[in-house]
């Protein structure tokens, strides 16, 4: 629907048969004339944890009725949805009060995989609550976009290195899974330990594990 004049009213037309649909789980509603009302009839499309499924991707890209009041209300729903793994908000007026409700939004969602915050008017305040976000509480963002903001080249930066260091290490922890799985005799804590073979008295292999 991307580009369509839907505004609230429309959405408020289709959103009984969006509610129920079976199998949705991408919507695209950037340049829709969205404001609040129609914030709040999106928010009923991610249902909390333990709840019905939802969406798995939301676009609403370059919908500047909407006010800090229905983008709070979003970043509500996004904190708490079961499904949610990309949300695409660029070019929208958000600025830092907005990214900071975002920034915990995305602290506390366990889902949520790529954030696009592209020409959001945006600045170093924000980078540096996004920095905080990402190195001091565990997430599952992988992707962050803050191209075309005010923010220097050296937060984006470091932002980035912190996300591909995750991602690196959740790779590494899943690989640890399989091998796990493969092997149930198998016990690793951490990545500096080695699996040293030994054997007991009554002819048993057993996988123990030592420090070197």
């Amino acid at each position: 629907l991307h580009g369509s004049p839907l505004t609230d009213a429309g959405l408020a037309l289709l959103n009984p048969a969006l509610s129920i649909h079976p199998s949705l789980v991408a919507l695209d509603l950037g340049d829709c004339m969205l404001g609040d009302e129609g914030i709040n009839l999106i928010c009923g499309l991610l249902p909390p944890d333990g709840a019905k499924s939802g969406l798995k991707e939301l676009t609403l890209s370059a919908n500047p009725g909407v006010t800090s009041k229905g983008w709070g209300r979003l970043a509500i729903a996004v904190a708490h949805s079961s499904q949610l793994r990309v949300l695409n908000l660029d070019y929208n007026p958000l600025g830092d009060q907005v990214a900071g409700m975002l920034a915990v939004a995305v602290a506390s969602s366990r889902t949520l995989e790529v954030l696009d915050l592209e020409g959001t008017g945006l600045t170093n305040q924000s980078a540096q609550t996004l920095l905080d976000m990402v190195e001091n509480y565990p997430t599952a963002l992988r992707t962050l976009i803050l191209a075309e903001n005010n923010i220097s080249p050296e937060l984006q930066q470091q932002i980035s290195d912190l996300l591909s260091e995750g991602e690196e290490e959740e790779e590494m922890e899943a690989r640890e899974v399989t091998a796990r799985e493969k092997n149930p005799w198998i016990c690793q804590n951490n990545s500096s330990s080695q699996m040293v073979l030994m054997t007991s008295g009554l002819g048993d292999s057993l996988l123990a594990e030592t420090e070197m």
